[in-house]
C-alpha cells in the first residue's frame, strides 16, 4: 500500500514538472518575440 501511494506521488510530481518545463519555455517564447518587437521599434 505505502508503495503505491509513494508511486502516484512520484508520478504527480515528475507530470508536474513536465508541464511547468513547458510553460516556462512558452514563457521564453512570449519574452523572445516582445523583445524582437522592442528592437524593431528602435531600429525606426
Amino acid at each position: 500500500m505505502m508503495k503505491s501511494i509513494l508511486l502516484v506521488l512520484v508520478t504527480i510530481a515528475a507530470l508536474g514538472s513536465l508541464s511547468a518545463c513547458n510553460t516556462v519555455h512558452g514563457f521564453g517564447k512570449d519574452v523572445q518575440k516582445l523583445g524582437d518587437k522592442i528592437e524593431g521599434a528602435a531600429q525606426k
